[in-house]
């Protein structure tokens, strides 16, 4: 009986040394995604693409989108499968209009955060467009704080147009209230218009709360209109970004969730590459 005793807690002993290995040395655990990578799928088949997500090893989610289902819905085939939503990405406008609504949404899921991908424009940034954004921002992230999620904002490239002796982007994160408003980097949509990512990570390492790991195909012109097309999307670490100093800087910041968003529509194939490549860094 004493030796069986002692077997069980050897046991439990190396399954508990196998499950506190890190994931990498730099992204120390498995990375979640954003359901965007895998929309098209998504919108065929709900269940069917957590299943695929799941066998990626995959627990950790980002969705931009509910795909027909209701938040408890999509709540109870996440936990069926052990699966989380840690940040519900939603519109500019809703969380200005219907707060109250996302924010029930938000708690059906159980998430940690929301957020939204760009303010809406049809011009360059202006310091007008940004100042409202800063209000709707604090406005919402106070709500959405009593309510135990903090909001992030998802830069898209557009928001670093010069002022004073920054750009846009350093207003808004200057006006917005650290307690309730933190922000999402997407890699990309930092580097293509200028900007060094590592570098505004390090400048701002308690405001970046999440991450969109996210690269861009060798040769794609520098630009601020945050879309590029879908075969430009490639394989993290065979495109334009310094991955290595993006997510030493990252370690040191704020940032709780690392989310892979491929938009190429060769993601199924791409996506299991990319955790491959951060995973041996």
């Amino acid at each position: 009986m004493i030796r069986k005793t002692l077997l069980s807690i050897l046991f439990l002993a190396g399954s508990w040394t196998v499950q506190a290995q890190p994931f990498g040395k730099l992204v120390q655990k498995m990375p979640g995604i954003v359901s965007y990578t895998l929309r098209d799928s998504f919108s065929k088949d709900v269940p069917g693409t957590l299943d695929k997500i799941k066998a990626w090893g995959i627990t950790d989610i980002e969705f931009s989108s509910l795909f027909g289902k209701t938040a408890p819905e999509l709540r109870a085939l996440l936990d069926q499968r052990g699966l989380k939503c840690s940040s519900y990405g939603v519109s500019y406008d809703a969380i200005d209009q219907k707060p109250d609504s996302i924010l029930q949404n938000a708690q059906t899921l159980g998430v940690q955060y929301i957020r939204i991908g760009s303010i809406p424009h049809k011009t360059a940034a202006t310091l007008e467009m940004m100042q409202k954004a800063a209000e709707v921002f604090n406005r919402f992230g106070k709500k959405a704080h009593e309510k135990g999620i903090m909001f992030c904002y998802h830069n898209h490239g557009f928001e670093f147009q010069p002022y004073e002796n920054g750009t846009l982007f350093d207003y808004l994160v200057k006006e917005t209230n650290p307690e309730y408003v933190g922000y999402e980097m997407d890699v990309t949509w930092t580097y293509l218009p200028g900007q060094d990512p590592a570098a505004l990570l390090a400048k701002y390492p308690k405001r970046f709360r999440l991450i969109h790991l996210k690269d861009v195909e060798k040769g794609v012109a520098r630009s601020d209109k945050g879309s590029m097309a879908n075969e430009q999307s490639v394989v993290l670490g065979t495109g334009q970004i310094d991955w290595p100093a993006v997510l030493k800087a990252a370690r040191k910041s704020s940032i709780a969730h690392f989310y892979i968003e491929d938009e190429s529509k060769a993601a199924e194939q791409q996506v299991p590459q990319s955790l491959a490549y951060l995973k041996s860094l």
